[in-house]
């Protein structure tokens, strides 16, 4: 295309998705996955990655290996892993198409408590951005691509901005961002979505308060205000900001937020966002204008977070938003690339 010819910004879309009848609501969206989805069967070889910083990270890898193949590198939401359904499902999926999966386990956020005081939080990309040059190195043929989930979209968005044209990265694809963090966060502080920062801030201590002893908490750091919060602004407040150096959680979220980095994303990237998700506020969708030329935001009316349950033959549960995935990167990253 000639240059003067070029989109001046990314686009956004209306998708196709269609919710299950019996599913239309968002909690039901949300909800359905999470307590009734079977486990997608997939058996992960997992790896320790020592990282500069001298703490770990684990990866869970699925597929025959092969020199030169397509490596897709999944990135879980807020106190997922391994074991999350979406990315069993999308990791299955992909397997199958002759991918080979890597399953990036975020610091701090497996059975096994990390060696530092820090854990991941929305804006740390350091750890996905080592572990791309970490395989870049091992094979230089290798075709890679990343898919984030919920918190793993807003590292997979922000790694891609910041890399830019530097990145490694053939094509990503994110689901459920988080575009503005703190409108999410006062959303989740409201109504029914209450129930979900309950859920949420209960794993989340525990998994910090699990390495506190034999550790300890750097200064600034209020680990009895973190075990009181009852609202992601008091735990990142009392916990997230002081531990990354952040002023304070606003600061932590103007920072991280990932919206402001959809700009500079110089490669392929799917962005697919549900307008009724109950985890954001409804008024955080980026415009066009605010996209680079390489960036498709898919919008659908319903599904949910992390949710897009479609219905399959006989009334059954079928999980679009894999398929959906699956399908844009055999297109953005295809088998036959020479």
């Amino acid at each position: 295309m000639d240059a003067s010819h070029a989109p001046a910004h990314g686009r956004i879309i209306d998708s196709e998705f269609r919710p299950h009848r019996w599913l239309r609501g968002p909690h039901a969206q949300t909800i359905v996955p999470t307590l009734l989805r079977p486990s997608p069967p997939l058996d992960f070889d997992v790896e320790t990655l020592e990282l500069p910083d001298g703490d770990f990270v684990r990866i869970g890898w699925a597929g025959a290996p092969h020199p030169g193949q397509r490596v897709a590198v999944l990135v879980h939401g807020l106190t997922g892993g391994f074991t999350s359904k979406y990315l069993r499902g999308l990791a299955g999926l992909l397997i199958a198409r002759g991918w080979r999966v890597a399953a990036l386990e975020l610091r701090g956020g497996g059975a096994q408590p990390n060696r530092l005081p820090r854990n991941y939080h929305h804006g740390d990309t350091g750890d996905l951005r080592f572990l791309l040059k970490v395989l870049h190195d091992r094979d230089p043929n290798a075709r890679l691509a990343i898919v984030g989930w919920s918190l793993g979209a807003n590292i997979v968005i922000k790694a891609m901005g910041e890399d830019a044209a530097a990145s490694p990265v053939e094509a990503a694809a994110a689901a459920s961002a988080p575009f503005l963090l703190e409108p999410c966060a006062q959303k989740l502080d409201t109504g029914f979505a209450r129930l979900y920062q309950r859920r949420l801030l209960i794993d989340l201590k525990r998994m910090v308060g699990r390495k506190y002893p034999p550790l300890k908490a750097p200064p600034g750091v209020d680990l009895a205000a973190m075990q009181r919060a009852r609202s992601f602004i008091e735990f990142d407040d009392a916990y997230t900001a002081p531990m990354h150096g952040f002023r304070d959680a606003r600061d932590y979220y103007a920072r991280c937020a990932c919206g402001a980095f959809l700009k500079t994303v110089a490669r392929p990237m799917l962005v697919i966002n549900a307008r009724d998700d109950p985890f954001l506020a409804r008024d955080i969708v980026p415009r066009a204008s605010e996209l680079a030329p390489s960036v498709t935001l898919e919008l659908t009316r319903r599904g949910g977070h992390v949710g897009f349950i479609a219905e399959g033959q006989r009334g059954r549960l079928t999980y679009w938003l894999e398929t959906r995935l699956a399908d844009w990167l055999e297109t953005a990253v295809p088998a036959d690339h020479t």
